[in-house]
């Protein structure tokens, strides 16, 4: 069963929407983006996440102390980690963990052997800023590298148009959208359904 994260949310009714469409995961961006939000802007959208749908903060080469504060003042459920952080560092802080891998060739998908995390994302190159770009990838790269089903998460451009022959290909754990629920860079409620009702489709067919 293919769970859904919408990710970059910055205001309770995308939030509410996301949410009663049935998404698994809701994601809080703390790195530099047009979808960035303080602490204290995540605390507030998360009372409106309930239990059982996850929180996950998504930060580019974080001090410890930021996400210290972030996981606990939230608080999340999951660390992504989208920058240059080296394996180390992410077993160090301890905190369940995403790493994003953004994927230019096959040797990019094999670097994620390097990390003991829970889940690895797969993402298109960023443009401005990591990943978020609206761009996809090869996707035939993930098929060939033989990540497990259950620990990868793919992102990278998924849209209605387009999340059908992801799904067939990759059969991910867990699809991850942001500016493909949007329209003129602002999350679109009509597009967060249309989305999450063709995955929901999906899973029983």
């Amino acid at each position: 069963m293919t769970k859904v994260k919408i990710c970059g949310l910055k205001e309770v009714q995308h939030v509410q929407a996301a949410v009663q469409a049935g998404a698994d995961a809701i994601g809080f961006v703390f790195a530099p983006s047009k979808r960035l939000v303080s602490i204290e802007q995540a605390r507030e959208l998360a009372k409106y996440v309930p239990e059982g749908v996850l929180k996950i903060g998504v930060f580019v080469n974080p001090t410890s102390e930021e996400l210290q504060a972030a996981v606990n003042e939230v608080p999340l459920d999951y660390v992504q980690y989208h920058g240059e952080e080296t394996p180390d560092f992410i077993r160090e802080q301890g905190y369940p963990a995403i790493k994003a891998l953004s994927v230019h060739c096959a040797e990019d998908v094999q670097k994620a052997a390097c990390y003991d995390v829970d889940y690895y994302l797969f993402d298109a190159p960023g443009m401005d800023y990591k990943g978020g770009s609206g761009h996809t990838f090869d996707w035939t790269l993930l098929k060939a590298a033989g990540i497990p089903h259950e620990k990868l998460i793919l992102a990278g451009g998924l849209k209605v148009e387009n999340i059908e022959e992801a799904l067939s290909l990759v059969s991910p754990s867990m699809v991850d959208v942001s500016s493909g629920v949007e329209t003129e860079g602002v999350k679109d409620i009509a597009k967060i359904v249309a989305f999450l009702q063709l995955v929901k489709k999906e899973r029983v067919t």
